[in-house]
């Protein structure tokens, strides 16, 4: 494992630049100022729904910039692919077990190490504007203001130092809103570090009414997985995350009709949603999804029409969320260029976790299978912060890896027990020191979904997964010949070294992250 080194060279080299009155403004030397940090990051943004990752069903612009301009890394992965425990391990470098957030019903213990406070101690101005997801109050931060829980799409709540206020408008872009107005309002002397943390396109995907059209006339090819029958994956068989099956066509698909004859079993929930509309934001939405509801109790769908109506009209909805958050990342962008800021920040976006659309027939997250285990990450750094290698981003990278990441730009030590390196060793070295192997252990059973608490590791080319608690089921994959998952290898006899191998492999892992209480298992 590579060893985590602090970053003084530029502090060093600020502290001569000022002691022998040079300023330290050329293009090669760079500004002599810390860069500052912009951390926007998206909830269930499937790479598929990226267009800088995978062209197939929409466009991201304003998203694809920032690998246009910087770099985009392929294999990207997350720790737990579940919200709150992503969020935990982003700020504390630290896997769940460790950070003590396994699962989306814990309240964070915000009073321990992040490293928004370790900069806030470093000088830095920090702020965190939209999705917390924490349930305590955020530390080591200037100012926050924050989505209570999941927050909503339409005029949301919002939570800051003073209590609660209801805003009026789409939460994105209030989100936008408000970051940006920190921005126009922050001390300009010092660096900053800026988390702006969007709902969208988290459940129930509920568009701008400025986006309700843009996918009218659309037809998405469904995954070639879509009609998976799980054989042979007993956990995968079990969960309760199907598009055809588990997904509720007023909850998640918008039809709220006005006669109440389709009742289902989150109705009440949706109408909630729908009615903190203002009339003016019904008026829009109504005038888009009547027509839906009447041709939908017109038909009458049933069997594998129904399925693929379900598999359409939920990534008209999912992709449009996405487009309103392509439009304000550009907005952010926009402001950095125009305000002679972009020469000296980081622009980070990623995703607390992948997400599925429909592949195995699925929505959500949570499994180790690719989907959901991937998660976009895309980085610009200022030019002075560059390097002329920038060839090493398809290595195998953690949402641990950020707040080393972090802190190892703006000078800042890294503590021993942070259990992530900083991505600079990618980016500047030719032929880094790296992982050659990740893990992953996934807890929250039993929930809405009944997917099986797991643990595993995957290398460049393998997977192995271990299913445990109420159930005792191994899985094996060659991602290089089955890269979508349908083949489980695990007892074959020609893949038994393979298997020790990864077992072996999978042991010191869990040795490492102190992941050993077998307990659990």
């Amino acid at each position: 494992m590579l060893k985590k080194r602090p970053f003084y060279l530029l502090a060093i080299c600020l502290f001569v630049a000022k002691g022998c009155g040079v300023k330290n403004e050329t293009k090669e030397e760079g500004p002599a100022t810390r860069p500052n940090i912009v951390f926007i990051m998206t909830d269930d943004h499937a790479i598929q729904a990226l267009s800088c990752y995978d062209g197939r069903f929409n466009s991201t612009p304003n998203i694809d910039r920032i690998a246009k301009e910087g770099m985009l890394f392929t294999n990207s992965f997350v720790t737990n692919s579940i919200c709150a425990p992503s969020r935990a391990t982003m700020l504390t470098g630290k896997f769940t077990h460790i950070n003590g957030q396994i699962d989306n019903r814990i309240k964070f213990d915000s009073t321990q190490w992040t490293f928004p406070m370790a900069l806030q101690q470093a000088g830095y101005q920090t702020a965190l504007i939209g999705k917390w997801h924490l349930r305590s109050q955020p530390m080591g931060f200037d100012h926050w203001n924050i989505l209570p829980g999941q927050g909503d799409y339409y005029n949301p709540n919002f939570i800051d130092k003073n209590g609660v206020k209801r805003e009026e408008g789409y939460a994105t872009n209030i989100i936008t809103d408000k970051a940006i107005n920190w921005l126009e309002n922050r001390n300009g002397q010092e660096p900053f570090c800026l988390l702006v943390h969007h709902k969208a396109p988290h459940r129930t995907w509920m568009p701008d009414t400025t986006d309700l059209y843009l996918y009218d006339d659309v037809k998405f090819q469904v995954p070639e997985t879509y009609f998976d029958n799980y054989e042979n994956r007993r956990a995968a068989a079990e969960q309760k995350m199907s598009i055809i099956e588990d997904m509720d066509v007023v909850y998640d698909l918008k039809m709220l009709d006005a006669e109440e004859e389709i009742q289902t079993k989150y109705r009440k929930a949706f109408e909630g949603q729908y009615n903190r509309m203002n009339e003016a934001q019904k008026a829009v939405w109504d005038k888009k999804y009547n027509d839906l509801i009447a041709d939908f109790k017109e038909k009458g769908y049933t069997g594998k029409e129904l399925a693929l109506w379900k598999y359409q009209r939920y990534m008209e909805d999912y992709l449009a969320c996405i487009n309103s958050v392509d439009r304000n990342v550009g907005r952010i962008l926009d402001y950095l260029d125009e305000n002679n800021l972009t020469e000296n920040t980081i622009i980070v976006y990623t995703s607390d976790q992948g997400f599925y659309l429909g592949e195995h027939g699925w929505f959500d997250k949570r499994f180790m299978y690719e989907e959901s285990f991937k998660t976009p990450l895309l980085m610009r750094l200022p030019k002075h912060l560059q390097s002329t290698q920038g060839n090493n981003k398809e290595h195998l990278v953690q949402n641990i890896d950020y707040a080393p990441t972090f802190l190892d730009y703006a000078g800042v030590d890294i503590p021993n027990e942070v259990q992530g390196s900083s991505l600079r060793t990618l980016i500047e070295n030719e032929k880094p020191e790296w992982r050659d192997a990740l893990y992953y252990h996934y807890y929250e059973f039993p929930n809405e979904h009944m997917v099986k608490r797991h643990y595993g590791v995957r290398t460049d080319r393998y997977k192995l997964i271990h299913f445990y608690n109420d159930i005792d089921e191994w899985e094996l994959y060659d991602l290089a010949q089955d890269p979508s998952e349908m083949n489980n290898l695990y007892g074959k006899e020609e893949y038994n070294t393979i298997t020790e191998d990864l077992k072996q492999k999978l042991v010191a892992l869990q040795e490492e992250y102190q992941d050993t209480d077998r307990s659990t298992y």
